[in-house]
């Protein structure tokens, strides 16, 4: 497999599981288990804005933009370790932090390979 090829699959793989995981968060906190308080949409806003500003670099498939979502994943990781440990929302908990690793994993891989492009390493 080639270097443009490992490139563009990830960067497919990364797509993929950032828009999943952004429908994850939407049903989550608005539909299956949200907040108990008068507006849940601004727990959802909350979660869902940080991911949603990187819409234009997942979609532009910017290699820089990869690797600063890779830094902001690890916190978002971290939430879905403790909603593991809880029993209402162990498998959404589990679920995010499977999307959570595929997208962190494809996106730094994405990074790495379409950076080494861009240097016209092959």
């Amino acid at each position: 497999m080639t270097l443009a090829q490992k490139a563009k699959l990830s960067h497919q793989v990364s797509k993929f599981s950032y828009f999943a995981l952004l429908i994850l968060l939407t049903l989550w906190y608005l539909v299956i288990a949200p907040a108990k308080t008068e507006h849940p949409w601004v727990i959802w806003l909350v979660h869902f804005l940080p991911l949603f500003a990187f819409v234009r670099i997942v979609l532009r498939g910017d290699a820089r933009g990869h690797a600063w979502l890779c830094f902001v994943l690890l916190l978002y990781f971290i939430g879905a370790v403790f909603a593991t440990m809880m029993p209402l929302t162990r498998w959404l908990g589990l679920t995010e932090a499977v999307l959570i690793s595929i997208l962190f994993t494809s996106a730094m891989m994405f990074a790495r390979w379409q950076s080494q492009l861009d240097r016209g390493l092959s």
